[in-house]
């Protein structure tokens, strides 16, 4: 069983926030962990302009504080979120994250992620390797 705070993560190597300070993300759950499943705590400022494509990856959001506006890059849809609002992107869609006021989030990633990874310069987090759980 694993059992952890989001206070005990602050501060670590978990604790990661983007090159631009848009975003901060608290990696509660890793590869590393062995479970299959990467599962994050992330918070997006407001007012901010955020891009991502998760080209190896799948991603759940769970919305739990704030409002803001979500663009899928490859259609142009338009999607309004607030707390409670979940968008899955199953077909690794290019999608623009526009917070109106901080927006919280719980996501989950498949493959997990490592900790290790550094978006690139088309948001994409590379398929890095994931040790195994020992």
């Amino acid at each position: 069983m694993i059992v952890r705070t989001t206070e005990e993560i602050t501060g670590t190597d978990r604790d990661v926030t983007s090159a631009d300070g848009n975003w901060r993300s608290k990696r509660i759950v890793l590869g590393g962990d062995g479970v299959g499943f990467s599962f994050h705590e992330t918070t997006i400022r407001a007012g901010s302009v955020n891009e991502f494509h998760y080209a190896n990856h799948v991603e759940a959001v769970w919305l739990i504080e704030g409002d803001g506006i979500l663009t899928d890059l490859d259609n142009g849809e338009v999607h309004e979120l607030r707390p409670g609002s979940m968008y899955l992107l199953d077909g690794h869609e290019r999608h623009r994250v526009e917070p109106v006021t901080q927006m919280r989030m719980l996501c989950v990633f498949n493959p997990p992620v490592t900790g290790r990874e550094v978006h690139d310069e088309n948001g994409v987090y590379p398929l890095v390797e994931v040790p195994s759980r020992g």
